[in-house]
């Protein structure tokens, strides 16, 4: 397998987004998309006990689009939408919406970690839709641990989330053509994984060392994107090591981003605030 070459590496600056820190690694003045992806957030945060549940977490916000992807990788994170979804994912389990045509949801820790405390690990990550299915009715789709099929072999554990690997395939359909894996690998691990000619594709790192063939050592959150001129990527790791592998088809369309709406031009941004201030995305109202 000829493994792809790498254009970028990004360091997973800190931002502040409403007074809550997250590691951002793309977009950057370097780097504004990898198309069909359109922003990383890295968030982790020590809860303390007897925390007052609508004081944390994400209050109730729209999205029209794109697919907000949330990846949980400790503590869990509690969903509640416009179209009625009430769902809990904890650690290991992903949450995988398409906004669509426009939904209102809120993101907040589950009540008994709010009750105990503890570190609470997300990943979140922007998936641009196709302008053919922008205006597609919204789904939530939740993805526990346990429903995650799981390839694994000596020192290495790979969650097939949505696409295909090794004749795995992930339980998500997303609208836009993805591979996305959830890698853990032990110190000294080495893994190749094919990615199709056509995709583009990045590699984060939330923690450990990997050793990237053809590259060089490449430490945890940092984020490697490759170009479109191989069969796949090689690591080795050189401590144990969580990431988060993301390849998918290049939609090749305008990209016109206001707040929580990703559409192709101003005018359907303009039409989908409106749409969200005459009620028409819906309501949540929190239990």
């Amino acid at each position: 397998m000829k493994n792809r070459t790498v254009s970028n590496l990004l360091y997973a600056e800190t931002v502040d987004m409403g007074g809550i820190p997250l590691r951002q690694p793309f977009p950057t003045r370097q780097v504004d998309q990898i198309d069909p992806f359109l922003l990383l957030h890295h968030h982790v945060t020590e809860m303390p006990e007897g925390v007052v549940p609508h004081r944390t977490g994400v209050d109730p916000h729209p999205h029209r689009g794109f697919s907000p992807v949330t990846y949980v990788y400790k503590g869990g994170v509690h969903h509640r939408d416009s179209r009625g979804n009430n769902s809990v994912v904890y650690e290991g389990g992903t949450q995988w919406m398409n906004a669509g045509r426009g939904i209102i949801h809120s993101e907040r820790p589950p009540k008994d970690i709010m009750e105990r405390g503890g570190v609470q690990e997300i990943i979140q990550l922007w998936v641009n839709m196709p302008a053919s299915r922008k205006m597609d009715q919204p789904e939530y789709i939740p993805l526990r641990a346990e429903d995650t099929p799981t390839i694994t072999a000596e020192g290495l554990q790979v969650q097939v989330v949505a696409g295909e690997l090794g004749g795995v395939k992930g339980p998500v359909k997303s609208p836009t053509p993805v591979l996305a894996l959830r890698l853990h690998l032990q110190a000294g691990a080495k893994y190749s994984v094919p990615v199709p000619p056509d995709y583009n594709a990045f590699l984060y790192l939330l923690d450990g060392a990997l050793q990237v063939s053809g590259f060089g050592l490449v430490e945890g959150l940092h984020q490697v994107v490759f170009n479109r001129d191989g069969e796949g990527v090689t690591v080795t790791a050189k401590e144990d090591t969580r990431a988060l592998l993301m390849a998918g088809k290049p939609l090749e369309e305008p990209v016109v981003a206001q707040g929580p709406f990703v559409m192709n031009n101003q005018t359907e941004i303009m039409q989908a605030m409106r749409d969200y201030q005459m009620g028409k995305l819906g309501i949540l109202i929190e239990d």
